[in-house]
């Protein structure tokens, strides 16, 4: 329950937690265009380089339940303060490591750090002000969850070309240090100690599925997926975690989470859509910049800039999603994003090798325009109907579920994009014969079959079928950005508002709203 310091600060208070948010977000993407330079400097392979992404994201997928726990037990204001300042101070560890086991240990503190950020902001948010008042308020929020990932790779870019890898981490630090000093400032303590039992069975079930599927989705494709023992156990480990979770869940008197979420549709829908669209955004952010600077032979900063318009376009989204909620409704502004994204992706599954920065950059705006209108809506949606008393555990839930989202969006991606560049070489590379006269007339002198010239062909052949690979994962993503549009018939608008909330009266609503659902 907000106290009435909290109530009267809410715009410094919601200031710092936007900081904190976008510190956080911020650091899911802006090592993408850093990890070519970040590859040469600790000497790691393709796959290996990938953990630098998803470490942090599987982490906090893993500490994200067990933040809401601590929160209640020690108070929000403490878990938040600690959780800055600890993320603080993992950022400067990624920026002094000198190995890619050290950045991997410290993007998973950073994670864990970082796990409460997102899911207490938003519950400190939606204390802070009256329901009418909710749909603007998370629309400012999102802005801050989606603009960490959409402004990471150009702000990458920069930092990288004209500094060093390293400063993608330090970054945070300024940042880090105004949230710390907001909140500890503006926001009031709350005493903590309101934590019910421990549910150290459903915790620990709950760590062994996100490992074990995690660790399947990531090395399955190095393994041979499952001709290997270790994808098997991995898979089996994943599995009991999740079987174990789902039976304790149902029956246990203090579940890790409450029972009530699962029986909320409108919850459960939206939390399997920000699932599904964070896969969409986090392979795809990952994707391209790899794209740009491996086959278009873009700079870091080249690519972050034509990076650049998805974020001018998620801007203009932010603005308008206000405005087209109270004319449209949650449902159609979420269906005018589904259909922007999955165009977004059908336009990035028509992409060449000799093309400009021209299609990336509009494709970019239109994805950015796509998935700017989801999020906002999707959190009206999502407490539309939940109990005040379960939203901190939902946000957790669905955080979580983002995370989980993310990082196997990346690995899957990935893997997908490896195999079909192998297959796409192998078939192109059929039609590259030694006795084809056409071949022999039509290549340049540099492309002989025979010396050097057999090398650099290969390369281009290898060139060309990456990129067919591209195409076809972007067109994949594009389909799943449709199949989620079936979803919105189950979504319920939330109850319309009182008479009495077009009155002032409404600015003391949270902490009477909490009172009553608390008895």
């Amino acid at each position: 329950m907000a106290s009435q310091k909290d109530i009267d600060n809410r715009i410094p208070i919601t200031g710092a937690l936007m900081l904190a948010t976008l510190m956080n977000t911020l650091d899911q993407t802006i090592a993408n265009v850093a990890l070519p330079h970040i590859q040469g400097s600790v000497s790691a392979s393709q796959d290996q380089i990938v953990w630098v992404l998803t470490s942090y994201i599987i982490a906090a997928a893993i500490m994200t339940p067990l933040s809401g726990w601590l929160s209640m037990k020690i108070g929000r204001k403490t878990m938040l303060l600690a959780s800055i300042a600890g993320f603080t101070g993992a950022s400067v560890l990624c920026g002094i490591a000198t190995s890619l086991p050290e950045i991997v240990i410290f993007r998973l503190l950073q994670g864990i750090a970082g796990a409460s950020l997102i899911p207490l902001s938003q519950t400190v948010m939606l204390d802070l002000y009256p329901q009418k008042m909710i749909p603007r308020v998370m629309s400012i929020w999102s802005a801050a969850v989606i603009l960490g990932p959409i402004v990471g790779p150009t702000l990458g870019g920069w930092l990288t070309e004209d500094f060093s890898w390293r400063w993608v981490f330090y970054i945070n630090v300024p940042i880090g240090i105004l949230a710390f000093v907001g909140l500890w400032t503006f926001m009031d303590a709350d005493a903590g100690g309101r934590q019910r039992p421990f549910d150290f069975l459903g915790f620990s079930a709950l760590v062994l599925f996100i490992a074990g599927f995690q660790l399947m989705v990531d090395r399955g494709p190095t393994e041979d997926w499952f001709d290997s023992k270790e994808v098997w156990i991995e898979c089996a480990i994943g599995a009991a975690g999740a079987f174990v979770f789902i039976v304790q869940t149902m029956t246990a008197e203090h579940p890790f989470f409450h029972r009530d979420l699962a029986k909320d549709t409108n919850y459960v829908a939206t939390t399997i859509f920000s699932l599904t669209t964070m896969v969409l955004l986090f392979s795809s952010s990952a994707l391209l910049p790899s794209m740009m600077q491996n086959l278009l032979g873009y700079s870091a900063l080249q690519a972050g800039v034509a990076s650049m318009t998805r974020g001018v376009g998620s801007l203009i989204a932010f603005l308008s999603v206000p405005f087209l909620v109270g004319r449209l409704g949650p449902r159609r502004v979420l269906f005018v994003g589904i259909m922007l994204s999955a165009f977004a992706m059908w336009q990035m599954g028509q992409f060449d090798l000799s093309m400009t920065a021209g299609p990336i950059e509009w494709a970019g705006f239109i994805q950015g325009l796509g998935t700017g209108l989801l999020f906002a809506p999707l959190n009206t949606l999502a407490y539309a109907k939940l109990a005040p008393i379960h939203r901190t555990e939902g946000t957790i839930v669905s955080t979580m579920a983002r995370s989980i989202g993310s990082s196997a969006g990346i690995s899957v991606v990935q893997a997908i994009l490896i195999r079909d560049a192998t297959l796409a070489h192998a078939r192109l590379a059929e039609h590259v014969t030694v006795t084809d006269p056409v071949l022999r007339w039509s290549l340049p002198q540099m492309f002989s079959l025979s010396g050097p010239g057999l090398s650099i062909l290969n390369g281009e052949v290898t060139r060309q079928g990456t990129m067919i690979s591209y195409d076809a994962v972007f067109g994949a993503l594009g389909v799943l950005a449709l199949l989620m549009a079936p979803a919105l018939l189950i979504l319920k608008p939330p109850p319309a508002q009182p008479a009495a909330a077009k009155t002032g009266a409404d600015e003391e609503e949270p902490p009477v709203r909490h009172e009553v659902a608390i008895d």
